[in-house]
């Protein structure tokens, strides 16, 4: 199994499911449920960052590269394991593979899905903080200027919507069964201060999430909307159908991103698993890693992803 940065936390728990036979959509979404669970991870689940209006909308999506069949979710609130409600979907909706907003909800509470609080006081101070003068500096000095633009955006809409008183990014997890069958969950609480309903790359397949057994799976994190632009999931399995190795297929599909003009660029990042077990990943940011565990490993190891 491979994750990206913060994943590692939930590979032990895929490992050991794995390691007793189960599949690799129950591996991924196990593994998936713990950085879910995470409070001190502000970017997935339970202490996700809100949005404008102060409130925590979650996006996931999973893929099994068997058949290719996948469940996603998007603005859904008050649920902290948003990747179970995307499995559901896959396997008991499956006439539909992605549902929005309060009938996301309403089909997760159908099938049985728990809720549960996902603001945290901690990430509510974060959200205030991120706004203010100091926190627009610290901006500029981590992620540059198209970060200032849009927390500047956000400024100004806040100001328009008269909201109540009060670095990011998604998780990947990739995972291989003893059968050779590929799964890919991705999850996340989406941009902070982002437009109420805006949904990113994270719950739609084939831009943040693609598997596909015969090629691999691939995932991304960072700048959803040069995600979905891209459709760069599904980008990197072309380039491994190719013949390219997982870190050029990687950086190959980043690089397409870097012509499009967008005024709020912020770092964009793959991670890909094949079939044989290689795997690799690619940033448009420097010393970026992600975490790697197999079934003999004790523990996960982090590795580094290439540069574009």
């Amino acid at each position: 199994m491979i994750a990206s940065e913060r994943g590692e936390v939930g590979l032990a728990a895929g490992i050991a499911l794995l390691r007793d036979g189960a599949s690799a959509m129950d591996a991924v979404e196990a593994a998936i449920r713990v950085v879910e669970s995470n409070e001190a991870d502000h970017f997935v689940g339970v202490g996700g960052l809100p949005n404008l209006l102060g409130e925590v909308e979650l996006d996931a999506s999973i893929m099994d590269g068997a058949t290719r069949r996948a469940g996603a979710v998007g603005a859904v609130r008050g649920f902290p394991h948003p990747i179970s409600i995307a499995r559901a979907i896959c396997e008991q909706l499956p006439q539909h593979l992605l549902l929005v907003g309060a009938g996301a909800e309403r089909f997760a509470d159908e099938a049985g899905i728990e809720r549960g609080e996902t603001l945290t006081d901690e990430a509510r101070q974060i959200w205030r903080d991120g706004l203010s003068p100091a926190g627009l500096e610290r901006a500029e000095g981590m992620h540059g200027l198209g970060e200032v633009a849009y927390r500047q955006q956000a400024l100004d809409r806040l100001k328009a919507m008269s909201p109540p008183d009060g670095p990011w990014g998604t998780v990947n997890v990739i995972g291989m069964d003893a059968g050779g069958n590929l799964a890919v969950g991705v999850s996340t609480s989406g941009y902070p201060w982002k437009y109420p309903g805006r949904v990113g790359d994270s719950a739609l397949i084939g831009s943040g999430n693609y598997c596909d057994n015969s090629v691999g799976g691939a995932a991304c994190t960072g700048r959803g909307e040069l995600a979905i632009r891209g459709n760069t999931a599904r980008s990197v399995l072309q380039g491994l159908a190719a013949g390219h190795d997982p870190v050029k297929a990687c950086c190959e599909a980043l690089a397409e991103t870097l012509a499009l003009p967008d005024q709020f660029r912020a770092p964009l990042q793959a991670l890909c698993l094949t079939p044989d077990g290689r795997h690799g990943g690619a940033s448009t940011r420097a010393a970026s890693t992600y975490g790697v565990m197999t079934a003999s490993d004790h523990d996960f190891r982090i590795v580094q992803r290439g540069q574009v």
